[in-house]
């Protein structure tokens, strides 16, 4: 499995695995194509979209940008917002793992000193994920919980 930068030609098979989560019911935001590349590879307030591959296929992606005010997510500016997406057949392979080291490195080097991960209260698999990378509940807004990610510091 390698984990690379997110580009323009994966564009196709991150919006089809997203379907896959959107029909599974693990999914309740836009999974087209236009929104994966606007939301995840053009974003300006991107930090780093990485996604693992093996073989050609991608298994995950992991997307951390820049809280900037007034966000849709209430998250404090000047935070990072994580999102994982990893396909189904994918589970449990340390995907998730793999990526959210080069998510973490990427935050550490942009000074970030916390990451939010807003989840629904609806999907256990994602809330077990994030504590396991070491994120701890900080609030819980109407249907979702919030969870903090406290970023080491790198030191001089």
């Amino acid at each position: 499995m390698e984990i690379r930068d997110a580009v323009v030609e994966d564009v196709k098979q991150m919006s089809t695995f997203l379907k896959e989560l959107t029909a599974s019911g693990k999914r309740t935001s836009p999974d087209d194509e236009s929104f994966v590349r606007a939301y995840y590879i053009e974003d300006s307030g991107k930090i780093r979209c990485s996604v693992a591959v093996d073989e050609g296929v991608i298994l995950g992606f992991q997307s951390l940008k820049l809280a900037e005010p007034d966000n849709k997510w209430g998250v404090e500016p000047g935070w990072g917002i994580i999102g994982t997406h990893i396909r189904p057949s994918a589970a449990r392979r340390g995907v998730g793992r793999a990526l959210f080291e080069e998510s973490r490195l990427a935050a550490e080097n942009a000074g970030i000193g916390n990451i939010d991960a807003s989840i629904a209260a609806t999907n256990p698999e994602a809330l077990a994920y994030y504590e396991a990378m070491g994120f701890r509940t900080y609030r819980t807004p109407d249907g979702l919980i919030c969870k903090r990610f406290a970023v080491a510091k790198q030191s001089s």
